[in-house]
């Protein structure tokens, strides 16, 4: 056996033997208080731990504390009718909490007996018989899902054994404390029958074998009789508090010694707590120093030890842990993690962590959490999780944003500084540092906290950083959305449109195009900044025209023609006039004669000359609308719209080129140019 297998048989043994050999006054007083003890010891634990498996020993430890309590009123009521005296911690419950009065003595002991026997634990006995019968009830349902889980694959075999035995480990925590119960419910009755035979023995051997008086043998053994009570029955009350507490955990693996020291010693700070309540009656009350601060520093001790133990232990997983992510970094297979890119990074250098950092006021993931949801309602495209961390190879206000591991854009930052963009007039009288606004390109000061009031009077836009970082991480998104769309995220789009509109989805997919070919469509409409957030729209028109072309460029011409309200509205809200450059005959001509079609699809094919020529015509006209400060659109055709694009974003990126049929026709369109050749 064990050393701790040894301690605790001993203990069972000297609990019996304690009932029928007697015990000196000192040791009697020392087991009392360890009795006291050990009852806060459990309803602390009972109140600390969050699973019943924590403390499934529970209903044995209720049999050994009960039958330890007895074996101690046993030794009082020997003491009390031989030697007319029960120790100092029997005295001084008697004298001390009874404040002298007998009355109120009484009292307090039948108060306590009445709040254990008929509160709390006839309500443990009760949840703990409905709990049984309702887990034994339940067995079947469990393994059935149990089952299920395992044939599904969603668990092991091992995992199955291992649910399948805290079910049945369960139902056999809740018979024994249903049986369990009943220790409480005799322990109350045991003590008033014990105070009874104190009282009444305590009166006839007094006045027969210790030639007391009759008020003399009252006033003895009756503070006697109440110490021996409070004694007994304040630990008992708590026990079964906790009894309550615990009745509805499930039980545990291993023997009691086991149980005992894994589970009842595995909160040092608790002991530290009984400790210090154990020291604070032997200050505080009549009870000896001798017998309490040998108890309460034992009790310390253990708690500094096994405190010691916990955290030696921690470290010793912690550094496990970091030894097996260095072998891991170290095998062959950890270059597969390398081979994983993230579809949006943000990195920034050491001097802009306070932007990211909540500790010291950042607000860049609440920020980054609103452009998901801005991007979500104005393009319908789920934005993937933007990976934010700190590159020490940046310079310190430097933040560069990656797409798929490649650099798309930079920008620097001055903390603690403004953006102030110009209205158009500057004012001499603004003084800051020369910069370049990152997101749109437009020239800019960085300024101080004293010149931020004077340049919003001068009529000059102030921005501060965090709102500078999230417009051009927002327009680096909106930019490459094309790219961020892929099969997998269109896939997730189709079922959330499958939830509302299963017939629609399955008349689409796969029977006229497939999740390749829709995922090529949304990306072309995201391309050129069409929301795709209407995917009914979307979904019905790739339907109707799917099974005449598989041909992408034309199905998103059609999507287009369709969405011509969106569009509409995009460009000409809020009643204004549409201002256009329209594309002219001349011109249209010449691509549409350039058009080359073939098995594979068509293609615009012009000369390098032609092509520059467009180019310079379409600069000079689009200049006008640029100086007049509108959006530059350019309108032609429906037939060459998608041609002249082509074309254009080769050198213009951000140009939006609409044809007639896209927008409604009561939508107003003022010509501030045409092009021609």
């Amino acid at each position: 056996m064990k050393a701790r297998d040894l301690l605790i048989l001993s203990g069972i043994i000297g609990i019996i033997l304690m009932m029928v050999v007697p015990i000196p006054l000192m040791l009697l007083d020392f087991l009392l208080i360890v009795n006291i003890s050990l009852a806060l010891m459990i309803i602390l634990i009972a109140m600390n731990t969050q699973d019943a498996l924590d403390f499934s020993i529970f209903p044995t430890l209720l049999l050994i504390t009960t039958l330890f309590r007895l074996a101690l009123n046993v030794s009082t009521t020997r003491n009390i009718l031989s030697e007319a005296e029960a120790g100092s911690v029997v005295e001084t419950f008697g004298s001390f909490v009874a404040g002298g009065n007998l009355v109120v003595g009484f009292v307090v002991f039948l108060i306590l007996v009445i709040v254990q026997f008929i509160v709390i634990t006839k309500g443990s006995e009760r949840v703990a018989e409905v709990g049984a019968r309702f887990t034994l009830d339940a067995m079947p349902g469990k393994q059935m899902a149990i089952d299920a889980d395992l044939n599904s694959g969603l668990i092991n075999e091992q995992e199955a054994k291992e649910r399948r035995r805290k079910i049945e480990r369960e139902a056999d925590f809740y018979g024994a404390m249903d049986g369990a119960s009943k220790f409480v419910k005799g322990d109350a009755i045991a003590g008033i029958v014990i105070l009874l035979i104190n009282m009444i023995g305590g009166l006839i051997i007094g006045a027969t074998y210790h030639d007391m008086s009759l008020m003399e043998s009252l006033q003895t053994f009756s503070i006697l009789t109440i110490g021996d009570g409070l004694v007994s029955q304040i630990p008992a009350l708590l026990i079964s508090s906790a009894s309550g507490i615990i009745v509805t955990r499930a039980a545990s693996e291993g023997n009691l010694a086991t149980d005992l020291t894994a589970q009842l010693f595995s909160y040092p700070k608790l002991l530290y707590v009984v400790a210090g309540t154990i020291l604070f009656l032997g200050i505080f009350t009549p009870i000896h120093l001798v017998t309490t601060v040998p108890i309460a520093g034992l009790l310390a001790l253990a708690a500094y030890r096994m405190q010691r133990n916990l955290n030696r232990q921690a470290e010793e997983t912690e550094q496990l842990v970091e030894e097996q992510q260095i072998e891991e970094v170290r095998s062959p297979e950890s270059v597969v993690s390398l081979l994983s890119v993230d579809p949006i990074e943000f990195e920034f250098g050491y001097g802009l962590i306070p932007l990211a950092d909540t500790n010291q006021g950042g607000d860049l993931l609440d920020r980054i959490i609103m452009i998901r949801r801005q991007c979500a309602l104005e393009l319908g495209l789920v934005v993937p999780v933007i990976r934010i961390r700190d590159n020490i190879q940046l310079k310190p206000n430097e933040y560069v944003i990656k797409i798929k591991g490649n650099t798309v854009a930079r920008g620097e930052l001055l903390l603690n500084h403004y953006l102030a963009m110009s209205p158009g007039i500057e004012d001499d009288s603004i003084l800051g540092i020369e910069t370049t606004e990152p997101a749109f390109g437009l020239p800019a000061l960085w300024i101080d906290e004293n010149m931020k009031e004077r340049a919003e009077l001068s009529g000059y836009t102030v921005v501060d950083p965090p709102s500078v970082v999230a417009t051009h991480l927002t327009e680096v998104v909106k930019r490459h959305a094309h790219e961020l769309l892929g099969r997998q995220e269109t896939k997730m789009l189709v079922e959330n449109v499958k939830e509302s509109y299963p017939a629609l989805v399955e008349d689409l997919v796969p029977n006229v195009l497939n999740v390749g070919d829709i995922q090529k469509v949304l990306a072309k409409l995201l391309k050129e900044k069409i929301s795709i957030r209407d995917l009914v729209t979307i979904f019905e028109t790739l339907a109707d025209y799917g099974t005449y072309t598989k041909d992408p460029d034309i199905l998103t011409e059609y999507v287009r023609q369709a969405l011509s309200r969106q569009i509409t509205n995009q460009y000409a809200s809020g009643g204004d006039s549409l201002k256009v450059v329209t594309i002219g005959p001349s011109l249209e001509k010449k691509i549409a004669e350039s058009v080359q079609q073939t098995e594979h699809g068509s293609y615009l094919a012009l000369d390098p000359v032609s092509s520059q020529a467009i180019f310079q015509k379409v600069s000079e006209q689009l200049n006008k609308l640029i100086q007049q400060g509108q959006q530059p659109v350019i309108l032609a055709s429906p037939t060459i719209r998608m041609y002249l694009r082509q074309l254009l974003e080769r050198t213009m990126q951000d140009i939006t080129v609409l044809s007639y049929s896209e927008l409604e026709p009561q939508a107003e369109i003022q010509s501030v140019g045409v092009v021609n050749l």
